[in-house]
């Protein structure tokens, strides 16, 4: 309505201006000296101020309907997985992403990855869509984050021009880059073809022996076989190597050494082949095959990624099969000697990546060489921006995969910072992540300067500091998953507050700190702790009690935990890693819950347990155990079909035939985790290897859960407590919990906390890292490090009880949570 009016306004005004007599050279110039106090009519072009959604049902989205204001910030609350990542990122930003990779030619998008439109009626008013998301940074080994945010490539030109001595081009910087040289005959087709000697040379920056990892690997080999078995009787215990399988085929089919013998038996030939043979072309029963040793097959399979990146149990594999120690060659640099005498005022390239970012900015500023100007002002911009952010403390050779999801988040924001573009949409996915209450003044106040340029700014949040800054609230839920999808709640911040949602309920929610605290029953005393930034660190962390580590990012908390503390004999460590898993996977498999009530369905029908798998000898052999048919149609949008054949339940009809507690394996999958732990609870379904996972699930608030609901579905709160509730089946005197409330609404941080204390109170020692203040108003004791991040931090600033930290507000953390709990 507000736009026909506005529309009408201005033909009328196009009308009137066509009667007006036409004007002369002077009337123009006489009529620009004059002061007009008419205001202009308002263009039909200001009316498109709002985004507009009708309609829309991606996920568990309840056909809502919005209005956005643009140029506005505009924070979406509601519990974790109410729809608030389905609203904003699965339908506002998909479809902008969408739009913008169709106005490229068939040909380019032939390279990009195909998005189909969102499930929604209407969507109007989008602009130009940027996602800094919570996921993390690749962890490729050889990603760090000077290779990640372009700082590395400016750097290395810089030393290209101005180093001496002159060593070559910038790829004679890089760790990714090999030397290498050669020389031949090449034949040139031009006119007559002749063969012409040419030789060529790259001068590339990476070490040689360690191949630009900066570590050398060395390889336990008890960790990879039985020598006292023969490899027919299972001798191999490296994850995935079954004789069972193609493995088995060409370790039988080789015929290098016997498999029937054991390992230990084998020649000195035969164990060389076994581990280390060179890629070798065999035939085997007619089929073409590449056989490869042990060792290099492993060095190629799992030490070329990231640890971090690994699944669990490849993880804790590598962990227990491989010892890594620094390239000394190298000294860690991962560049050839060639690259590092190279130098700057006294600093190779390897010192400046070292260097921490707010201390390398200080030394590029202090370049003063004309002929590099441009590209000295674009790396000092790029290098404020980290300081600007709050991630000053960082090094450029820091690996990307060892940064925590805040980090990660707030890099990727790095390259919009100094941006110029106007009216973007910015989507922010809980950018408050891993930060100090301090640090999250700091980011307020950058999603501020991004809306001030015009820009709108969309953020999923549950901190109460940045909802309190926006200038709309978009509030979804009431509930998670099929309670949720629906907006309970539109407009200003102070509407929130008297609107009545859990939201609204929750908003000006404060811990109180405890009466008492808990008597500690021992300790784990640290002494010397010097791991990255950490200055000889002496500290006793008390045992059988809640515990927790505080202070600013990068002060030193986690290389205080999780390099003191490790994780092994009594102590599970619960990290910020995200989950993965493809759409396969879902919570009952995850969680190892599928195990047993396979084994449960096998036996109450005299049957194998492997046909009430989807992803085994049960699955439907049309859609192979996917419900769905995904049909490739180039670069347009896959379209995906629900399976006829299984109708989408994944499984042959004749499985389905076979029942536990009167419920087939598709009914089973598809119940809550509240339906499910009442089904397995009792009767003849009664499970309790499955009732005791089930219980851990509804202990973390996840109750409302599917059990067969595709992972990639579930929200980052979601993810985040579905692995705690998988590690809580672990055994151990010692829980570490690294930001255990990342993802979490305010109505379920109060879960937690019940949660944090039962463990407690059955006798457990838990340590966690966190900086939520309600976290911290509830610990019995809190160790502080500070004061700043970086080199300006690794020291302990306080120890002691929350209530001793109120009252001395002696340092950062003990100022906020005094204003928090209204001390």
């Amino acid at each position: 309505m507000y736009c026909s009016k506005l529309v009408g306004s201005s033909q009328a005004s196009l009308a009137e201006t066509a009667k007006r007599p036409r004007l002369t050279r002077g009337d123009t110039m006489s009529l620009a000296t004059r002061t007009d106090t008419q205001s202009p009519a308002p263009h039909v072009a200001d009316s498109h101020d709002l985004i507009r959604v009708q309609g829309a049902r991606v996920n568990n989205l309840k056909d809502v309907s919005i209005e956005i204001p643009k140029r506005r910030l505009t924070v979406f609350t509601g519990v974790s997985g109410s729809g608030k990542s389905s609203l904003v990122f699965g339908t506002i930003a998909a479809e902008s992403q969408r739009m913008i990779n169709e106005t490229y030619s068939a040909f380019v998008q032939g390279f990009m990855p195909t998005l189909a439109r969102p499930d929604v009626d209407v969507l109007d008013g989008l602009t130009t869509a940027i996602l800094v998301d919570q996921e993390r940074m690749g962890a490729n080994v050889r990603s760090t984050v000077g290779t990640a945010t372009d700082a590395n490539a400016m750097l290395r030109i810089l030393f290209s021009r101005l180093g001496r001595p002159h060593i070559g081009s910038p790829q004679a910087f890089s760790f990714n880059v090999a030397s290498a040289h050669g020389a031949g005959a090449v034949t040139v087709e031009r006119g007559s073809s002749k063969a012409v000697r040419q030789s060529f040379s790259i001068t590339g920056g990476m070490c040689p022996r360690c191949e630009g990892m900066g570590t050398m690997s060395d390889i336990d080999l008890s960790a990879l076989y039985d020598d006292s078995k023969s490899l027919d009787e299972g001798a191999l215990t490296i994850p995935g190597y079954s004789m069972d399988g193609w493995y088995g085929r060409i370790f039988r089919g080789c015929g290098w050494f016997d498999p029937d013998k054991p390992i230990r038996e084998y020649t000195r030939k035969e164990l060389h082949d076994l581990l280390y043979k060179e890629t070798t072309k065999i035939k085997v029963d007619g089929i073409n095959l590449t056989y490869l040793g042990l060792i290099p097959q492993i060095q190629k399979s799992f030490l070329s990624k990231d640890v971090d990146a690994m699944q669990p149990h490849i993880r804790a594999f590598v962990e227990r099969a491989v010892t890594f120690a620094t390239c000394p060659e190298c000294g860690g640099t991962r560049l050839n000697e060639g690259a590092r005498s190279s130098r700057i005022a006294g600093l190779n390239i390897a010192d400046a990546c070292a260097m921490q970012i707010s201390d390398l900015a200080a030394w590029v500023r202090g370049l003063d060489e004309p002929s590099v100007a441009p590209l000295r002002g674009a790396l000092l911009r790029t290098l404020d921006s980290f300081v600007e952010i709050g991630l000053g403390y960082l090094s450029l050779d820091r690996p990307s995969g060892t940064l925590s999801g805040g980090e990660s988040q707030r890099v990727k924001m790095i390259r919009h910072l100094g941006s110029s573009l106007t009216d973007i949409t910015y989507v922010f996915d809980e950018p408050t992540i891993g930060l100090h209450p301090h640090d999250i003044q700091r980011m307020n106040e950058l999603l501020l300067q991004l809306r001030d340029k015009g820009n709108t700014v969309l953020v999923v949040e549950h901190k109460p500091e940045t909802i309190q800054i926006a200038d709309h609230v978009v509030d979804l839920g009431p509930g998670a998953g099929t309670a949720g999808g629906t907006v309970c709640f539109e407009g200003t911040v102070e509407g929130l507050r008297a609107s009545g949602t859990l939201t609204g309920r929750h908003l000006e929610d404060r811990a109180t700190l405890k009466d008492t605290v808990r008597t500690p029953t021992g300790k784990v005393e640290i002494r010397g702790a010097s791991a990255h930034n950490l200055k000889d660190v002496d500290v006793d962390i008390p045992l059988g009690v809640l515990v927790v580590v505080t202070g600013v990012a990068g002060s030193g908390k986690s290389s205080l935990v999780h390099g003191s503390v490790p994780a092994g004999a009594g102590v599970v460590s619960i990290d910020q890693g995200a989950i993965r898993g493809s759409r396969r996977s879902n919570p009952a498999t995850y969680t190892g819950l599928l195990d047993p009530i396979r084994k449960a369905f096998g036996q109450a029908n005299g049957v194998k347990p492997a046909l009430f798998s989807s992803n085994s000898e049960g699955a439907c052999p049309t859609c192979n155990g996917a419900g769905v048919i995904y049909t490739d149609l180039g670069v347009m949008a896959g379209v995906a079909t629900i399976c006829e054949v299984c109708e989408g339940k994944r499984f042959q009809a004749s499985v389905l035939e076979y029942h536990l507690g009167g419920r087939d394996i598709s009914e089973v999958l598809a119940m809550s985790v509240t339906e499910a732990l009442e089904f397995f609870g009792a009767g003849e379904a009664r499970t309790p290897a499955a009732h005791a996972i089930l219980d851990r699930l509804a202990d973390v608030g996840l109750g409302y859960l599917s059990l067969g609901q595709p992972l990639p579905t579930l929200s980052g709160g979601e993810r985040q407590r579905l692995k705690l509730a998988t590690h809580l089946a672990e055994k151990g005197g010692v829980y570490v919990l690294d930001e255990p409330t990342a993802g979490l609404h305010l109505a379920d941080v109060e879960l937690l906390l019940g949660l944090l204390d039962r463990l407690v109170d059955s006798g457990k020692s838990v340590i966690v890292i966190a900086h939520h203040q309600a976290v911290m108003a509830h610990a019995d004791w809190i160790i502080d490090l500070g004061p700043g991040a970086g080199h300006e931090g690794g020291r302990i600033v306080f120890e002691g009880t929350p209530a001793d930290l109120v009252a001395a507000r002696s340092t950062l953390t003990g100022a906020h949570l005094a204003a928090y709990v209204g001390a």
